[in-house]
């Protein structure tokens, strides 16, 4: 339903998805290239009984697991586009900045929320931190990040919807047609 909204000038607002999509990649960009290979702080199957990346065998086993990863968010990325391009098709409007920034962070966030709950706490494939004795705190950070992004990103985006809304109601006139 939040897909067909309109504007008061009938205008369709742009797509949610989109955005959401970009952000869930590009987050997941962040954590792969950041965390992954420039601080080295954990790799995705670094928690595995027998894939310690302090071995060679291990290390060759993570950098496949982190190459998986990372194609599952360039398909996020992909996604994003092709969902983009056929709201695009379908005429809608083009978004705001703060309409698909807000939606980017916020997808940044629930990246980071999904990833943190599901491999970090459920399956324990990894933590933020695995070379540390205590690596729940950089785990429940992890999380924390993850709900400010979402709040974040949905105070901007509804700035977004609001301005688009506006820009719709200057278009469509006075409602008595005057």
């Amino acid at each position: 339903m939040a897909a067909s909204v309109r504007t008061t000038a009938g205008e369709r607002l742009p797509s949610r998805a989109s955005g959401l999509l970009y952000g869930i990649g590009l987050g997941g960009f962040v954590d792969g290239i950041v965390l992954h290979q420039i601080l080295q702080w954990h790799h995705m199957i670094s928690a595995v009984d027998g894939q310690d990346p302090g071995t060679l065998a291990g290390l060759e086993a993570n950098t496949v697991a982190d190459g998986f990863f990372h194609v599952g968010t360039w398909a996020a990325v992909v996604a994003g586009m092709v969902t983009a391009l056929i709201a695009w098709r379908q005429g809608r409007i083009a978004p705001s900045w703060s309409f698909h920034i807000g939606l980017v962070v916020a997808g940044w966030g629930l990246f980071n929320l999904v990833e943190g709950l599901v491999n970090h706490q459920i399956l324990g494939v990894h933590h933020v931190r695995d070379d540390l004795g205590a690596p729940l705190s950089w785990d429940i950070g992890f999380l924390v990040s993850g709900v400010v992004l979402i709040v974040a990103g949905r105070l901007l985006h509804r700035r977004g919807v609001r301005d688009l809304e506006q820009r719709g109601a200057r278009r469509a006139g006075p409602a008595d047609g005057g």
